[in-house]
């Protein structure tokens, strides 16, 4: 059992695993937002959701919030954002007129189409420091620990 004192250390940030994914992942997105927020008055959290839209259209705001693994307040008022500024509409679904289900108006596609290839450019930016092996590795790393997130293990599930 460890002691009192090595219970109470100071967790060791720069080499805490979930630390460092938060600081990449921070560091990554703000490079890519850094051009957009200026430029669209747009934050990362509008533009992510935005990018599942685009990908997954007529999903509800809870599904957004599940897509994106981000918290359902920050997606609400994103999404009361971006409707407010036209990127974004809002209907009710033809089965269950209580839902609203979202999707991008051609303001938000032309928005998208704008930034999209930005953010193509900057991962491509980021991953061509990484051979072929490196990037095949990484990806199988993200899988595996995303799907211990999911719940396998526990992890995500609080």
């Amino acid at each position: 059992m460890p002691d009192a004192a090595s219970r109470h250390a100071p967790l060791e940030l720069e080499n805490f695993l979930p630390y460092r994914l938060s600081i990449l992942s921070n560091t990554v997105s703000q490079a890519i937002a850094d051009d957009y927020q200026q430029r669209h008055d747009l934050t990362v959290t509008e533009w992510r959701v935005m990018a599942v839209l685009a990908r997954f259209d007529g999903l509800s705001a809870r599904e957004v919030a599940e897509r994106t693994a981000m918290d359902k307040v920050a997606v609400s008022r994103a999404l009361a954002r971006l409707v407010t500024a036209g990127r974004v509409h809002r209907a009710t679904h033809d089965d269950d007129r209580r839902r609203s289900v979202l999707g991008l108006t051609p303001a938000g596609w032309a928005l998208h189409q704008q930034i999209a290839p930005l953010a193509r450019q900057r991962e491509q930016e980021l991953l061509a420091r990484l051979d072929a092996d490196e990037r095949e590795w990484l990806d199988r790393i993200l899988a595996k620990l995303l799907e211990a997130g999911n719940g396998e293990s526990g992890i995500g599930n609080r």
